[in-house]
This record gives structure tokens, C-alpha cells and sequence, in this order.
């Protein structure tokens, strides 16, 4: 064979393999954590990312995530439990990597502007003493059950955890809102970064509020590229995705996959609060806000009474995890009774696109489908 035949054919093989590859949407990130689609759901701790969701994702072929901040050991070793059963594919499950700690110094200050709330509710202000932590046994039970992925927030794993991740084939992912965060990510070893953009709903990945008291406020769209200018791994994109559109935008920046989080709290897997749900359906662009009211970390939600009266109110909210012990009980009230005013409504800014309910596999389909006709125009 010629030398021009032989480069002929080679470039007809290498077109032929790039557009297959633009078709499938197959990326580093498909390839790193043996899933079909660039798409990862968001670890929502506080029950939508149930066992069900995270398995009906993975098993569509993108990445499922449990979110498992708040599971008890036991409940954690079932959820993983579940997933296994419903599906064979990789998964990943989500724990917090924070390093703060309890401060109930001003508990009588803050209950007192919580009172109301309660006497609305006709419930009794708690007992509390401490905010429960089984980050390190939920790490734990990961290792032990072979998780496939485990991502954090708030923070990195300690090194030894990160070793013991390495040494049993976990793949680890981190949670990250600036590009000097994701470089002290990509220095202790893990193998993707999210990169969450402002835009995204609830708790987002900041490390330090000392740094960032309100959180790092870096739009998706400025902080992608910079992150993947900056680091030698994996990068996916996160906030205010939630089709197609968001999906081709990401690749075109760099990244490679996407976290999807508020889109996936109207699956129909999902353990999200029909009320909520119904609030989220209803919202816009314009509805939420950054605040500390629910937990004493910045997250971006829904406006509600709630957040509206409290922060009238003037009563800073203690440090997180005290001030999230400390409003659980009105929360889980607000629930029972079925009224969206006092429950958290974490959401990103994209919402005129997650208002339909649906199974979690056709939001896929959906975004899969958008994604490759824009990318093939």
C-alpha cells in the first residue's frame, strides 16, 4: 500500500472515529468511570438523591450519585444495598469533607427567632447538644462495600482516606468553586473535579468560609475554562445546567461532563417533597436566593417565608452544622404538614427548564438527544 493511500485511509478512519465519538458524546470522563453519557447527578443530601434515583440514572448510563451526608451508618450500608441491586454499573456516593465544628455559643439568641416559626408550626423548640457526624464512618462503609466513586463537598479527603481510596480502586471525585481549590484537589489526588458555577442550587463545594463568607461567586461560564486551563484532570461542569443546551455549552468549554442537580429533583426516583416539587415547577430565574437561614452555610434556594423572616429578623445564623441541627426540627414539620414556607427549597437559577416531571432515564434521553443535535449542526 502507498504512503498517501495509507494516510488517505487513516484520516477517513480517524473523521469516521471523531464523529462516532461526537455522536455517542463518549468523553474522559465516560472513560474514566465506565459510564455511556457525560452525565453526572448532583449528591442532593437531605433525601431527593435516594438508592432509587442514583440507581435509574447509572442504570440509563450516566453517573448516580446517593446523597449520604445526612445517612446514619445503617442506613448508608442499605441505601448502597439498594443501588447494587438495581443496577450492575458504577455509582458514586456524596459525604461532606468539612472541617467545622460545633459552636452553640449563641443557641438562646437563635431560638429565640426561631420561635415563631415553631409556634406557627405548633411544635416544641428541641433539646440539642450536638450535630451528629459519621463522615468518617461513612467513608468507611464506602471502602468496605466498594463503593465504585465517592465525591466530596466542602472540603478534600484527609490523606490517608485518599490513600485507602487509591489502594481499593475507588475513583474520587471533589467538589470545588475556584480555580485555587481545584489545583489543591488535583494535588491530593483526585481523579475528576466538579466545577460549580454560582448559578448552582444548595450547598455548593467552597472550602473555606473564613475565605468565602458567602460562598465563592464565580459563574459557570467564567469558572469552567479557568479550572481546566488550570488542572491536568478531569473537569465537570455544574451549575444552572439542565439541558442539551447547558450539556454542549460545557463540553465547548472544556469540561468534560456535567453534574446535574435541580433538573433531577423533579425525577420521578427522586425522594423529593411533592411540595416542594410543585414550588420548583412553579418558580423562575428570579425566585432564588444565596442564604445562610437553614444551615449557617451559604446555599442557593427558593425564597420563602422562612428565609425572608429570619433574615429580617436580623439573628445572624450560627456556623454550619449547628444552625442545620438547630432548624431540622421546623423543617421536618413544615414537611409533614406539607407546607413549602419553612422547608428548604435548595434550586439553581435554571428553573423555567425543570418543570416537568418525568422518569430520570427520559432526562437523559432528553439531554442526550439536544446535546448531540447541537453539537452536529
Amino acid at each position: 500500500m502507498s504512503k498517501v493511500i495509507w494516510v488517505i485511509l487513516k484520516s477517513k478512519q480517524q473523521i469516521i472515529e471523531g464523529v462516532s465519538n461526537l455522536l455517542s458524546l463518549e468523553t474522559e470522563v465516560c472513560r474514566l468511570f465506565g459510564i455511556e453519557m457525560p452525565i453526572i447527578q448532583a449528591g442532593m443530601a437531605g433525601g431527593p438523591a435516594t438508592a432509587e434515583l442514583a440507581a435509574a440514572v447509572s442504570e440509563a448510563g450516566g453517573l448516580g450519585t446517593l446523597g449520604a451526608a445526612y445517612f446514619e451508618p445503617d442506613a448508608l450500608r442499605k441505601a448502597i444495598a439498594e443501588v447494587k441491586t438495581a443496577t450492575q454499573k458504577p455509582f458514586g456516593v456524596n459525604i461532606f469533607a468539612s472541617k467545622e465544628k460545633d459552636d452553640f455559643s449563641r443557641l438562646e439568641e437563635v431560638q429565640q427567632a426561631l420561635a415563631p416559626f415553631r409556634k406557627e408550626l405548633k411544635i416544641n423548640e428541641p433539646d440539642i447538644s450536638s450535630s451528629a457526624d459519621w463522615s468518617r464512618q461513612q467513608f468507611d462503609i464506602c471502602l468496605e462495600m466498594a463503593v465504585p466513586v465517592i465525591s466530596t463537598a466542602f472540603g478534600l479527603l484527609a490523606e490517608e482516606q485518599m490513600q485507602a481510596a487509591k489502594l481499593a480502586g475507588i475513583k474520587v471525585i471533589a467538589m470545588v468553586t475556584t480555580v485555587e481549590e481545584a489545583e489543591l484537589a488535583e494535588q491530593a489526588g483526585v481523579d475528576a473535579i466538579v466545577a460549580q458555577g454560582s448559578e448552582a442550587g444548595g450547598h455548593r463545594g467552597t472550602f473555606s468560609l473564613a475565605q468565602h463568607p458567602d460562598g465563592a461567586q464565580v459563574g459557570t461560564m467564567s469558572l469552567v475554562p479557568q479550572i481546566v486551563d488550570a488542572v491536568n484532570i478531569p473537569v465537570i461542569a455544574a451549575g444552572g445546567i439542565a439541558d442539551g443546551r447547558g450539556l454542549a455549552a460545557a463540553l465547548a468549554l472544556g469540561a468534560a461532563a456535567v453534574q446535574i442537580g435541580t433538573r433531577f429533583l423533579l425525577a420521578e426516583e427522586a425522594g423529593t417533597h411533592p411540595a416542594y416539587q410543585q414550588r420548583l415547577a412553579e418558580s423562575n430565574e428570579d425566585e432564588t436566593t444565596i442564604t445562610k437561614s437553614f444551615s449557617g452555610r451559604p446555599a442557593r434556594a427558593v425564597k420563602n417565608r422562612f428565609i425572608k423572616e429570619f433574615e429580617e429578623a436580623g439573628t445572624r445564623a450560627l456556623p454550619f452544622p449547628s444552625h442545620n441541627t438547630v432548624t431540622r426540627d421546623i423543617r421536618t414539620a413544615a414537611a409533614a404538614q406539607n407546607n413549602s414556607e419553612f422547608m428548604s427549597l435548595w434550586a439553581g437559577q435554571s428553573l423555567r427548564l425543570v418543570n416537568k416531571k418525568m422518569p430520570a432515564a427520559q432526562m437523559m434521553q432528553e439531554i442526550m438527544g439536544s446535546a448531540r443535535a447541537i453539537l452536529m449542526e
